[in-house]
């Protein structure tokens, strides 16, 4: 029976954007099916009054029907429906990004709490180019807030660390995220006019996809909008559902998706962590000779040096431990990676020693 479902699932579901409302839509797909979930939902803004800049021209802000509840509560139960749906639909080890501003991000934090979903992070998306505060009478909203989730405590989601430190020149990547907000050849309009009042720039959905998916996984978007998601998916081999109730949008999204190119297989793939390696003990290395006992090694810039012993533990002055615990020793920590602290001299040059536990990891 689960077997069928996934083959329907498959034929009614893959890389497909639906015209249709969400709570309709998310009922009829089977249990379990996404790696990955990112929900753009309404914000709720209450929007009453036109908003006028200073040369009087009218400003083209959110005040869509989509976007318009009769009161909280109403918000809130419309809230914990969908959030119950996408529950029910992620995979045991699958993840949900909400994305919203101060008018609802935090009833949705709450109902991702209360329905026990398992908070990672909250992210600050910071926009390089927000819209100006033209009354004056506030600060200037220049962001967004995300909230990273698993489906539960346990679930052993996906985090593509080295990737993300890669893409952030080999800092770790902080949960503060400097992006520009849609504009220009990106931004969809149809006869001058913006087609959809809130799409989201594709560089946030591939930071999203790239940190916490990999290639072939199954992505949602049950508020697909101008289809970005779908889009990002797309270049970088994800398969995508989409589902998007307004037509206008619907057809928009449609057309945007057909003519994007996906990325080349060929580049499609990234850094392991290390976390999925098989450890390798550092004694390992003086066990299958690829470092002598005896062999000095040093800190990069080769003011301290050490003495491995026939055991894997390393001497420094009158003090012997563990690579790490040596090195944590040296710099008052509590403790310290040796792997990327150590180095071995290896000609006219310093090597790291992280290089020699390469060479004892399988296809190395």
């Amino acid at each position: 029976m689960e077997s069928n479902c996934f083959l329907r699932m498959e034929n009614n579901f893959t890389n497909k954007i639906i015209n249709g409302d969400c709570l309709k839509e998310l009922k009829k797909i089977p249990n379990e099916s996404f790696d990955l979930i990112f929900a753009d939902p309404p914000y709720n803004l209450q929007l009453k009054n036109k908003l006028i800049r200073p040369d009087r021209s009218k400003v083209s802000a959110v005040n869509d029907k989509w976007d318009q509840f009769e009161s909280f509560e109403k918000y809130d139960e419309f809230s914990i429906a969908w959030l119950k749906e996408c529950k029910r639909i992620l995979k045991k080890n699958g993840v949900i990004w909400v994305i919203g501003s101060y008018h609802n991000i935090f009833r949705l934090g709450t109902a991702i709490q209360d329905l026990g979903f398992w908070i990672l992070n909250d992210v600050i998306w910071n926009k390089n180019n927000p819209m100006p505060n033209f009354r004056g009478t506030r600060f200037t909203n220049a962001h967004e807030t995300l909230i990273w989730a698993s489906k539960n405590e346990k679930s052993k989601y996906t985090f593509n660390y080295q990737s993300l430190k890669c893409l952030n020149d080999d800092l770790q990547m902080r949960s503060t995220w400097k992006l520009p907000i849609c504009s220009g050849n990106e931004r969809l309009k149809q006869k001058g006019k913006k087609v959809h009042s809130t799409q989201k720039p594709e560089a946030l959905l591939h930071r999203i996809l790239l940190a916490s998916s990999n290639k072939n996984d199954f992505i949602l978007d049950p508020f697909s909008g101008s289809g970005t998601t779908a889009v990002v998916a797309k270049k970088l081999g994800r398969i995508f559902l989409g589902i998007e109730k307004d037509k206008n949008y619907f057809e928009a999204s449609i057309r945007r998706v057909k003519n994007t190119k996906p990325i080349e297989e060929n580049y499609l793939d990234t850094l392991k962590n290390n976390r999925s390696k098989p450890r390798v003990p550092f004694g390992s290395l003086v066990e299958m000779g690829v470092i002598r006992p005896g062999t000095e090694i040093y800190d990069k810039k080769k003011k301290i040096n050490a003495k491995i012993m026939v055991d894997g533990s390393i001497k420094y002055q009158e003090t012997e431990g563990s690579i790490h615990k040596i090195a944590a020793k040296i710099l008052g920590a509590e403790s310290c990676n040796g792997w990327t602290y150590w180095y071995y001299k290896s000609g006219n040059s310093l090597k790291s020693i992280d290089e020699l536990r390469q060479r004892l990891r399988p296809n190395n």
